[in-house]
């Protein structure tokens, strides 16, 4: 199954880890540690919609004064998309926004990913398809649409108990990325 059909299936819980995946793998451009967005993961574990609900909006709140940046002017592009995603959490984690958000989160990250991908030509304007597999696409930007897919199958596959092992994939990306921004930082120095 695509990305984008994973995505239109996807139930809120999967929705929700979906974006808060995308978002998580791209904090070390927001300047974040790796339990930035630990509330956030938290209240996806709990089993009921309304305490969920809740604590999904506190963690939000927390979140984002965690991770409160500069203004956005004069930031290179990936830093940008990163703060937009954050930006543009839902308070809610369930209902349209939600998915309109998953699907942005998405979109985001292969783009933040093309652009920080060595081998990739980051001037394309179109989007990195997300209908078929990731034959073709460059390294990074591959491994970052296998983990859009690995993340989503998860939680239809296991519900809460996807929990986990979508978040090590996630902190595996996290930490790929991590290296990159490391890298590209050390090149202009």
């Amino acid at each position: 199954m695509s990305l984008v059909e994973l995505i239109a299936r996807a139930d809120a819980r999967g929705l929700a880890a979906s974006g808060l995946a995308c978002l998580d793998r791209c904090v070390p451009l927001l300047d974040g540690d790796d339990e930035a967005l630990r509330p956030l993961w938290a209240t996806l574990a709990d089993g009921t919609a309304d305490a969920a609900g809740r604590d999904w909006a506190q963690g939000l709140t927390q979140v984002r004064d965690k991770l409160a940046g500069p203004d956005a002017t004069g930031e290179d592009e990936a830093v940008g998309l990163a703060r937009r995603m954050l930006a543009a959490a839902p308070a809610e984690c369930s209902g349209p926004k939600l998915r309109t958000w998953a699907d942005g989160c998405s979109v985001a990250s292969l783009r933040i990913h093309r652009l920080l991908d060595p081998a990739a030509d980051p001037a394309p304007e179109t989007d990195v398809p997300r209908d078929g597999g990731a034959q073709g696409l460059p390294p990074l930007v591959a491994a970052e649409l296998r983990r859009q897919v690995g993340v989503l199958e998860l939680l239809a596959g296991h519900g809460a108990a996807g929990l986990r092992p979508a978040l090590e994939v996630s902190t595996e990306g996290r930490r790929v990325l991590r290296a990159v921004v490391s890298r590209r930082a050390r090149g202009r120095c």
